[in-house]
């Protein structure tokens, strides 16, 4: 069997498809940043690779709320902004340039963001650039 990051490339359009069928374990495997959460922003899962993009544990984010808690430099019309109307339309899947810069080096990532297949939840990719 293919590892998933062989399997789940950044950017793809059927993401959520994949992301459906993998573990907790696996998720924090891929190559790239994988945040996922509800219509409000609470984090429910935050993955290895974003833990090491920021700097930031899993287990210090989850429960918290992304754009006020986690990332403060995201709570802007270009992000949030985006991230609520694609709530609102129940049809989140965008994708953009952007620096992350909160507590840490300012960082040019490109944000790919999807709602999830099946849950109700979105999906925050992130690849550094």
């Amino acid at each position: 069997m293919q590892s998933s990051l062989n399997i789940i490339a950044f950017g793809k359009d059927d993401i959520d498809n994949s992301l459906a069928k993998m573990t907790g374990k696996q998720i924090d495997e891929l190559a790239f940043g994988a945040i996922q959460l509800d219509a409000q922003g609470k984090v429910l899962r935050y993955n290895e690779a974003e833990a090491q993009i920021t700097g930031r544990i899993a287990s210090a984010v989850i429960g918290t709320n992304f754009f006020r808690d986690v990332a403060p430099c995201t709570n802007t019309a270009r992000f949030k902004g985006v991230f609520d109307a694609g709530v609102r339309s129940n049809n989140l899947n965008t994708m953009f340039e952007y620096v992350f810069d909160y507590k840490m080096t300012p960082t040019k990532v490109k944000i790919h963001m999807k709602k999830a297949i099946s849950d109700g939840s979105f999906w925050i990719f992130v690849k550094r650039l």
